[in-house]
């Protein structure tokens, strides 16, 4: 269920109103860095990267 167009303005207005235009940019940014390092760890687990330092851990 995705909101509608109306949902969405009314969203990004309240966004607007609290950060103010200047500091949204940057926190489009810093959302977009933290949702590629999310993804990053995700493919990293599934590579079984930690596989390695779980043995150590064992060990």
């Amino acid at each position: 269920m995705f909101p509608g167009p109306l949902q969405l303005l009314v969203v990004l207005f309240i966004v607007l109103l609290l950060f103010g235009g200047a500091k949204v940019p940057s926190l489009m940014r810093n959302l977009g860095r933290g949702a590629s390092e999310f993804k990053k760890g995700l493919s990293d687990a599934d590579d079984g990267g930690d596989d390695k330092a779980l043995e150590d851990k064992r060990s």
